[in-house]
């Protein structure tokens, strides 16, 4: 979420997970969850960025939130193309209505720009049907998750369930570790980041599952057993020093 005017890219030849969809390249840092920024491909010449948002941060206004301007100011910077996700879904319960706005506001602001990743909580009913619509209606080519705002953890049954259906699917799935630094959230809507510790035992037991974990603070083993394994990826933006 917000954090100033911090700026983290990467430029390298990294081939992330979402590359063996899109056929595309791309370096695996962005900047704060909702200001972006683009990352560099050296070797295609042109910038993706894998962390982009639309919607309002519920908690105040940030630079940006209107999707006309974001998509400006992501052009003017070289972006051509950016995986983007709704605000809303953190905190909205109706998925699906969530999903359709997201898919309209990409093509009305972002036509060419704007890739929608749509949201997914396993831990709402019927979230399977959610799942589905993503896929098969809006025919998107994956999904963004937020289990700290939705109340799950990845070693919940859900979770599993919903990675093996993601799979099937061919869907990148995108699991955001937190959106805000902790010093700076609200009192009564403290979020403390996701536990990614889960994922290389499920990445194991799924070999075609295509993983983004975004606003990372990893290191030690821990990063290196999840970079190791060829199929989760991380964004590096939440990282310090």
């Amino acid at each position: 979420m917000p954090a100033g005017s911090r700026r983290n890219f990467l430029q390298g030849t990294l081939v992330s997970a979402a590359a063996l969809a899109l056929s595309q390249k791309i370096a695996a840092a962005t900047g704060p969850a909702r200001e972006m920024a683009p990352k560099l491909d050296a070797s295609e010449g042109f910038l993706t960025d894998v962390n982009v948002y639309v919607a309002q941060w519920p908690f105040r206004r940030v630079a940006s939130d209107e999707p006309r301007a974001l998509a400006g100011k992501l052009r003017a910077r070289g972006v051509k193309t950016a995986w983007t996700a709704s605000l809303e879904s953190l905190l909205h319960r109706d998925l699906a209505a969530v999903n359709l706005r997201l898919v309209e506001s990409c093509r009305v602001h972002g036509p060419g720009l704007f890739l929608p990743f749509g949201a997914v909580n396993p831990s709402l009913p019927d979230w399977e049907e959610d799942l589905r619509r993503c896929a098969e209606v809006h025919h998107m080519k994956g999904i963004r998750l937020h289990p700290n705002y939705h109340g799950y953890k990845l070693n919940d049954p859900r979770f599993v369930r919903l990675a093996e259906q993601a799979e099937r699917r061919d869907l990148i799935v995108q699991i955001a570790t937190e959106m805000e630094d902790r010093r700076t959230q609200h009192p009564l809507a403290l979020v403390p980041p996701v536990d990614v510790s889960p994922l290389p035992e499920i990445a194991a037991r799924l070999p075609r599952l295509k993983l983004v974990v975004l606003n990372a603070s990893l290191a030690g083993p821990l990063a290196t057993r999840l970079a190791g394994s060829g199929q989760v990826h991380l964004d590096t933006s939440h990282h310090e020093g």
